[in-house]
């Protein structure tokens, strides 16, 4: 097997352990941000991959991840983070890692080669026509992601494949490719450190844009987020604050009055009559809080702050 990017030696590597230990941390600070550094390069494709998530979701369909060993464990953070975030149903986001629950606790090396687990995994989350598989894989080559994104792709689902290797198999099967070619690891085939960074910033980036195409973000407030806890309620009342100019009393008012969702309080402050009509009006604006705002005769570049109109008064 070739020599792989991921797989060389880093140009500082040579007498890492002798060195002192500031200078052995100020190598690999500094590898991490030469890796994030590397993701601008592929921000068209990955502003296509978001599109096609967007896509998915919109129309109903999942948004399944696909990864083994660190990998896997980038695909789990972000996924897991998309319900509480921008309010995306869990039963609509798949996470398929190789050795399956047992590799929470062990991330077993074996499991990542065993294809047939792949194609099962893809096959019992019922992937298929009109969802998005998204299949990581730092060299490119491994043999579950291979997997994944050949049965999703069989399926009719579409495929989002990221490895960190030009030239690698997972992206010439994938739909849409994103390449991620960082610098060789300071621990060379330590894939977990650069490799793994990138993956995090791309995937987060990834499921961002594809929120914002979906309305779950107005201006960098979540305004789609799942308030299922203390902190995430605060935030719902200083968002819904903040976007109407009203206070966190008005606000906690009118998130009862919604069902604690942000987007229809807002609009229940901008003047809806209650919050069936809220909902109809976004759901006629495509879930979009600027166009929802448009259709309640505000120009959403100039409509705060909203409290100061009698009609979005609540009152005691």
């Amino acid at each position: 097997m070739a020599e792989t990017r991921t797989e060389a030696l880093h140009r500082n590597a040579e007498g890492l352990d002798i060195q002192a230990p500031e200078a052995i941390l100020a190598s690999l600070a500094d590898a991490q941000v030469e890796a994030a550094k590397i993701v601008r390069n592929a921000i068209p494709s990955i502003a296509k991959a978001a599109e096609i998530i967007a896509g998915s979701l919109k129309g109903g369909g999942k948004l399944a991840y696909a990864a083994a060993g660190s990998s896997g464990l980038m695909a789990l953070a972000d996924a897991l983070e998309l319900p509480g975030t921008f309010g995306i149903r869990r039963d609509r986001i798949a996470i398929l890692i190789a050795g399956g629950d047992e590799a929470f606790r062990t991330l077993a090396g074996g499991p990542e080669d065993d294809k047939e687990e792949a194609a099962t995994a893809v096959a019992n989350a019922g992937i298929g026509k009109g969802d998005c598989l998204i299949a990581i894989s730092a060299s490119g080559t491994t043999p579950y992601a291979l997997r994944a994104i050949e049965e999703a792709a069989r399926r009719g689902a579409a495929t989002i494949g990221i490895a960190n290797n030009r030239d690698s198999a997972l992206l010439r099967l994938s739909g849409t490719a994103i390449l991620l070619e960082t610098p060789p690891e300071v621990i060379a085939g330590s894939t977990r450190m650069g490799a793994g960074t990138a993956q995090k910033i791309a995937l987060n980036m990834l499921s961002t844009l594809a929120a914002i195409h979906l309305g779950h973000v107005h201006d960098g407030y979540m305004v789609n987020l799942m308030a299922d806890n203390s902190k995430l309620r605060d935030r719902a009342a200083r968002i819904v604050a903040a976007i109407s100019g009203g206070s966190r009393d008005d606000a906690a008012r009118l998130l009862e009055k919604s069902g604690g969702a942000v987007k229809t309080a807002i609009l229940l402050a901008a003047g809806a009559d209650s919050a069936d009509t809220a909902q109809k009006i976004l759901e006629e604006a495509g879930q979009k809080l600027r166009p929802a705002l448009s259709a309640l005769g505000h120009d959403p570049e100039k409509w705060r702050p909203l409290f100061g109109k009698d009609h979005a008064r609540t009152k005691k």
